[in-house]
């Protein structure tokens, strides 16, 4: 009987360890960007901006400077585009989103990172997009 009491304490605290590591705590949310096409990561927006870095509004009218749109990560990363994206303008700064490579450049310089493409979604609005990191790719202006 002693044996099944522990035995039942184990598989209680085998749960609950899991359960601990399926929640995502602040360390894990920025654990920096994906390295590997269809590797995921969760962070939180810092900033959406257009892309030039002023505030965006959401609506069209307001918007009177660059139609872009630009959105910035706390483990570092951001997606850029030259229209004004719905998805991301309906987000705000805090917002948790998944963040997945979906896409790696080809034949970059040394040292030129830019042109990663990442599937993002916005676990708040259910809302998803899929942008590059840069204006221009690796290689480019």
């Amino acid at each position: 009987m002693h044996w099944l009491y522990l035995s039942i304490i184990g598989i209680v605290l085998s749960s609950t360890s899991a359960q601990a590591h399926a929640t995502q705590s602040p360390s894990r949310i920025n654990a920096g960007l994906p390295q590997r096409v269809g590797q995921c990561v969760n962070t939180t927006i810092t900033s959406i901006t257009d892309r030039f870095g002023e505030k965006v509004s959401p609506s069209p009218s307001t918007n009177v400077f660059d139609p872009g749109t630009a959105v910035r990560f706390a483990n570092g990363g951001g997606q850029v585009s030259y229209e004004k994206e719905t998805a991301i303008v309906r987000s705000r700064v805090g917002d948790q989103v998944q963040m997945c490579l979906k896409e790696l450049p080809k034949d970059c310089p040394p040292g030129d990172n830019r042109g990663r493409v990442y599937n993002t979604k916005n676990v708040r609005t259910g809302e998803a997009w899929t942008l590059p990191d840069s204006q221009h790719s690796c290689g480019g202006a």
